[in-house]
């Protein structure tokens, strides 16, 4: 038997995305809340999770935690909800629904790996157009684009990673009006910025606004939530797979909205210490610094090799993210490090400025 006569060619070409496997490190490489909850909030939790019963199926739709996501995040009325396994299945169930030959999925690159990823799986066109020098979107190249190929989905990260800048309000606006397919806005750090597409998205037909708990401190649950039109909702949730979010998720994440003051102090904190370890950042001769609206910071070697740094770094303890193993040469030379807690963020500024003593 030749497997490769079964497997699809789409996926022969695929690489798995990979996670490194590390311990007893400083872990600044994957956008997380450093934050646990406080040993009072803890005790109460583990009470509502004696109410879970592990014996029967959870909520299909998972209504109580959908009502508890619309109160707390202010989702218009008369727009519908679904909710999935981290962002990464909502993508995967948009592309699975909208996945035809020939068919476009376009987005700027560099972006989220995972829309082009599925699309790929999903064995549909992928079209990335190339950020400027300064990671923002090129209007002329986006709008050019969705001219030429008709894209059936365009995915805009908002702000975007791994760059963690916001794009110009007024041209992702344009996009949604120039875009005859679905424009997923993928709001996953909206936790640290003020800017939202949330408002307009009655006024849009097809915008749907994609976000995950996973970032504001609930990685683990992996909870993932779309919100949209009905008359799109409706259809993704035809091939959702059923009790897709399982009854710990449902009972910890209810009890955490719940819970909100915690998460947002908590992510109010990330942001002044955002601040603080951008401003120490920039103070490092050697280096460039890009402005973010999200829970970490892209920087770039103007001199040296980042995968240099990246090594030491690790050696001394403290696990980053090098960009500059992508593919994308935008990203030559950057590293990304996400904002942890005083402590850790200390010690990575540590490790880092000795390296260009």
């Amino acid at each position: 038997m030749n497997i490769n006569d079964w497997i699809r060619p789409q996926i022969q070409k695929l690489s798995a995305y990979h996670i490194p496997e590390v311990n007893d490190v400083v872990k600044l490489d994957a956008m997380e809340n450093p934050y646990g909850w406080p040993e009072e909030l803890v005790s109460q939790w583990l009470e509502c999770l004696r109410t879970a019963s592990l014996n029967r199926y959870p909520d299909p739709q998972a209504k109580s935690l959908k009502q508890s996501i619309r109160d707390t995040m202010l989702i218009p009325k008369n727009m519908d909800l679904l909710l999935g396994n981290g962002s990464d299945e909502i993508i995967q169930l948009i592309l699975m629904a909208m996945a035809e030959p020939n068919r476009t999925v376009l987005a700027p690159e560099p972006s989220f790996v995972m829309y082009k990823l599925i699309a790929q799986a999903m064995g549909m066109n992928f079209v990335g157009v190339p950020l400027n020098e300064y990671f923002e979107l090129d209007l002329n190249a986006m709008l050019d684009a969705i001219n030429a190929t008709n894209p059936a989905v365009v995915f805009l990260a908002y702000p975007n990673n791994p760059t963690g800048n916001l794009f110009d309000y007024d041209a992702v606006s344009a996009i949604i009006q120039a875009s005859n397919g679905l424009v997923v806005v993928d709001e996953a750090y909206f936790a640290f910025t003020d800017s939202t597409f949330m408002q307009v998205l009655v006024s849009h037909p097809n915008l749907v606004i994609m976000r995950t708990l996973s970032k504001m401190g609930l990685a683990g649950l992996r909870i993932g939530y779309l919100a949209g039109h009905p008359h799109w909702l409706n259809e993704f949730e035809k091939i959702r797979l059923p009790y897709n979010i399982n009854v710990l998720s449902q009972v910890s994440a209810q009890f955490a909205l719940q819970n909100i003051a915690v998460l947002n102090e908590q992510s109010k904190k990330i942001v002044n210490d955002r601040a603080v370890v951008s401003l120490a950042l920039q103070e490092i001769e050697g280096l460039q610094v890009f402005p973010s609206d999200a829970n970490f910071i892209l920087f770039k070697l103007l001199e040296g090799d980042a995968h240099m740094i990246y090594k030491n770094l690790l050696d001394k303890g403290i696990l980053i993210k090098n960009l500059s193993a992508s593919n994308n040469p935008i990203l030559h030379n950057c590293l990304r490090v996400t904002v942890g807690t005083s402590k850790e963020n200390a010690s990575f500024l540590d490790a880092l400025k000795s390296e260009f003593v």
